[in-house]
């Protein structure tokens, strides 16, 4: 596990869209705990506290400690709901976590070396198909992210999920079941540039010319 995160919290009574319009006023926003061992349990989060975090890529996918009066849940978080137009969090869910029992969330790809690879030096153009993966593995195991290097990936050549080096006990969701080839999705490939119709049309023009 990478990185953990700590949220300062209150326990909410107040239920209800009046609330919460009233907490956000206030540059609060309402948040609810669920999953594990207990009840859902309501709270009160400074917006200050969420805006913070929400660019580090960890905070979608690592340990959230949720303090609430001295009491300190361990959490990911599941939801993250925004303003359709204006920089604001409106709500967040966050699922408990239970050491020793297994979790599913999503973590990002890292892509390395994506300006020294063959293909690109070669004249390629690099296409990242996927940025993020979902995974399943034990809390203490939980990676920041997986890294993608594709240093020795050629023109016209692609890294699958299948080629991802994953960290020992992280598993692929997307292989438990189901057709395996076809979950096998392309991360990244390398193709060549598209060349103008008219660029086309002089190589064509060319190569009759030379074949006369």
């Amino acid at each position: 596990m990478a990185n953990s995160f700590l949220l300062k919290a209150e326990p909410r009574s107040d239920i209800g869209k009046g609330a919460s319009r009233r907490l956000r006023r206030e540059e609060k926003i309402p948040a609810v705990i669920y999953g594990g061992d207990g009840e859902a349990q309501s709270i009160t989060i400074s917006h200050f506290e969420i805006l913070k975090h929400l660019n580090s890529d960890s905070f979608y996918s690592q340990i959230i400690d949720i303090d609430v009066n001295g009491d300190v849940t361990e959490t990911v978080l599941r939801d993250l709901q925004r303003h359709p137009y204006k920089p604001t969090v409106l709500h967040a869910d966050f699922q408990r976590v239970v050491r020793g029992q297994e979790i599913t969330v999503n973590v990002p790809l890292h892509f390395l070396n994506t300006e020294s690879a063959a293909g690109v030096k070669a004249g390629g153009i690099m296409s990242q198909h996927v940025i993020n993966v979902e995974i399943r593995c034990r809390p203490r195991l939980l990676p920041e992210a997986i890294e993608v290097d594709v240093a020795n990936l050629g023109m016209n050549e692609a890294l699958h999920l299948s080629d991802l080096t994953l960290p020992e006990g992280v598993a692929l969701t997307a292989f438990a079941e189901g057709d395996a080839e076809q979950a096998d999705t392309a991360v990244v490939s390398i193709h060549p540039p598209k060349t103008s119709s008219n660029e086309e049309d002089t190589a064509e023009v060319e190569a009759e010319s030379e074949n006369e």
